[in-house]
């Protein structure tokens, strides 16, 4: 549970402006690590907890403690030389993508952590990416510089060719793995000044970096090639200016564990990262705009929503104009209605701490307002305004849900509308098919944790594997007769009607009746007589699809006929029609996209062709290749933890259903063995 404290001080007044800086990279890359490191050296914490003991200010939550990973986005807020710094520390799964993007979206700067042993990763290319949609600036930072096999160099290549960007080193590492015991200026040492063999790879960095920055400015640039020497303070000026404006990238090495480069990275983040109100103008989706200052009129976006089991919804927002105090009315823009949040909090860790009002450029949190969602808008309803929506990708694992007591069945519902609505990358369905409960989320690990928040809720269920929702078709023509006969003392029952079935693409009926074979008031009844026997295919009893049925002939009595005789004798021309139609097996397929680092084609190739899938292309960028295959859905079901173990966890897919296709014969065997045992049973 959340701790809850007041505070009288508007938090940053009088001081310089907040400066929201998002901590992204892969899995395992030390971002939570280095959150600690900046809390410790920015005197907000006495020491640095670890990830390992559980005992991290951004990882507090059980779930977190348990798994040793971050799986929500931790705010943290820590002053230094006078500046206040929120950091928001994302996951690295890319099964949290929304905590990972409403992170980035949120801040006005980030840093991207690198591995100085693993080096860039799918992760890093997926956030990087992210910060490029908008022209966020950013620094580089090479983590685990301590670690044996750290390698800065190589990392550092491994960055500018699988990144792009004006990327250049700003320090140099003195030493590396358990040698690693400083970091040099670029800008600032003397050759001399540093020891002997880190001369010449100081020379060459200064100069890339030096060239680096006089391209961002055109008058400095012109001094350059005129062979003007740029004074240092200028040199560090325009150098500030560039990597504040996003149009240079610096590259530093850091070991939060031991604390080497710390101290650098956070002047450099000071100094060197821009404020909210120096990000510019931000403009709606109908082109409206707003200053991001404090007198501007308010507006808002919620980036995260979370359930506390004791103080209920928690609704994360960014201020991005305006200044916000309890009991004003604010118009959710998103969804037309308006709210009125009695207190206003901001966050640090788990502690929640209530203050007077909520300015631009800060993070806050609003409590029990169920009309607000992840991605919603707020505004002064007087100067309305809409910003563009968090674009989320579609799940990309499913598994099956099984209460496991009749009370569970109850609760559950109410439940996964808590969830649902903390999350909007699960997606819940019952299979109409299979009349399954179905929970989607975007990997194996994003689902193990729903269903644990579920228990937190109170709701216990076991998962399993999806049933496959197969069809069946027919591959050939064939033609018969379904005729219901029945006289019983008084009306009887007569129906009489001819159909062919052809193989094509959707489902379709027609008429083809000529000369009052059958009237036309009887022919919506045989087209229901048809959509009965489709439900139930010959095979194995799955629903038919893919089927062209055309009435042909028929005949009807006077008295006898009737909308069941013929409902009745439509079944039962087509159950006798589809036996000489060779009837098909079908199994759902998907396009599969799977991004790895390049290293692993091999593997991800072999590892497919197990699947029966069919590979469409490989694109290799840089370090990292995407293969895109169609692979039928029952290969699918265990691919994220599969991917997972083959790539070490570097690696990331998306999935979409791509239709239907025919089920090899001894697998069709296999399924239809298997349907006839369980109707046994």
């Amino acid at each position: 549970m959340p701790s809850v404290s007041s505070e009288t001080v508007f938090p940053g007044k009088g001081r310089s402006p907040v400066r929201i800086v998002s901590l992204a990279g892969h899995s395992g890359a030390g971002k939570t690590t280095l959150s600690e490191a900046l809390l410790v050296h920015g005197g907000a914490l006495a020491r640095p907890g670890r990830v390992e003991d559980g005992t991290t200010q951004s990882d507090h939550t059980d779930a977190e403690k348990g798994h040793g990973f971050s799986i929500s986005t931790g705010v943290l807020r820590l002053n230094a030389g006078g500046t206040d710094l929120t950091l928001l520390d994302t996951p690295g799964y890319a099964d949290f993508v929304r905590e990972i993007r409403g992170g980035i979206r949120a801040a006005d700067s980030a840093l991207i952590l690198v591995s100085a042993v693993s080096g860039v990763e799918v992760g890093t290319e997926r956030v990087w990416a992210t910060a490029d949609r908008f022209s966020m600036p950013r620094v580089v930072v090479i983590a685990k510089m301590d670690r044996e096999r750290a390698n800065f160099h190589a990392v550092l290549a491994d960055i500018r060719a699988s990144l792009g960007g004006p990327v250049a080193a700003a320090f140099l590492p003195v030493g590396e793995g358990p040698e690693f015991r400083g970091v040099v200026d670029v800008l600032a040492a003397e050759p001399d000044s540093v020891p002997g063999e880190l001369r010449a790879p100081l020379r060459e960095a200064r100069e890339a970096l030096v060239d680096a920055t006089v391209e961002t400015d055109d008058a400095l640039m012109n001094r350059y090639l005129e062979g003007e020497e740029i004074a240092p303070e200028e040199l560090r000026a325009a150098f500030l200016r560039a990597v504040h404006a996003g149009t240079l990238f610096p590259v530093i090495p850091v070991s939060a564990e031991t604390g080497v480069g710390v101290p650098e990275l956070l002047t450099l983040m000071e100094k060197g990262l821009r404020s909210a109100e120096e990000r510019g103008v931000l403009t709606g989706l109908d082109g409206q705009t707003r200053e991001p200052t404090a007198d501007a009129p308010a507006s808002a976006r919620v980036w995260r929503v979370s359930v506390d089991p004791f103080v209920g919804k928690l609704a994360y927002i960014r201020v991005w104009s305006g200044t916000l105090r309890p009991g004003d009315t604010l118009r959710n823009t998103t969804r037309g209605v308006d709210v009125k949040p009695a207190h206003l909090y901001v966050v640090s860790g788990k502690e929640l701490t209530e203050v007077p009002e909520l300015r631009a450029g800060m993070i806050g949190v609003l409590t029990k307002l169920p009309d607000l969602h992840t991605g919603d808008t707020l505004a002064d309803p007087a100067h309305p305004i809409e910003y563009d929506p968090l674009l989320l990708p579609d799940p990309a694992h499913t598994v099956a849900l099984f209460p496991k007591t009749r009370q569970d069945e109850d609760r559950l519902g109410a439940a996964l509308t808590r969830l649902l609505d903390e999350d909007p990358t699960l997606r819940f369905a019952r299979e109409g098919q299979t009349g399954e409960l179905l929970l989607s989320g975007m990997g194996d690990m994003h689902t193990t944790i729903a269903v644990e928040k579920l228990a937190a809720l109170g709701v216990n269920v076991d998962t399993g594997t999806p049933q496959i929702p197969y069809r069946e078709t027919i591959r050939a023509p064939s033609q018969a007769q379904g005729k219901h006969k029945k006289q019983s003392g008084g009306h009887g029952q007569y129906g009489d009607c001819h159909l062919r079935l052809d193989p094509g693409e959707g489902s379709a009926f027609r008429s083809e009746v000529v000369g009052g074979a059958i009237p036309g008031k009887y022919l919506p009844s045989i087209e229901k007589g048809v959509g009965d026997a489709m439900g139930k295919g010959p095979l194995a009893g799955y629903p038919m699809q893919d089927v062209h049925v055309a009435v042909t002939h028929g005949s009807y009595h006077d008295v006898d006929s009737s909308d069941l005789a013929f409902r009745t004798a439509g079944a039962l021309a087509f159950r006798n029609a589809v036996e000489g139609a060779k009837p098909t097996l079908l199994e759902p397929v998907m396009l599969l996209k799977v991004r790895a680092p390049a290293q692993f084609t091999g593997d991800l190739i072999g590892d497919l062709q197990t699947r029966r899938a069919r590979v469409q292309g490989m694109d290799p960028e840089g370090t990292v290749i995407t293969v895109t295959a169609v692979v039928p859905q029952a290969e699918l079901q265990t691919y994220s933890a599969d991917l997972r173990s083959l790539t070490g966890d570097r690696g990331a897919f998306s999935v979409k259903p791509y239709g239907y296709q025919d089920l090899p014969e001894h697998l069709a065997k296999k399924v239809i063995e298997a349907r006839k045992a369980a109707a046994a049973g």
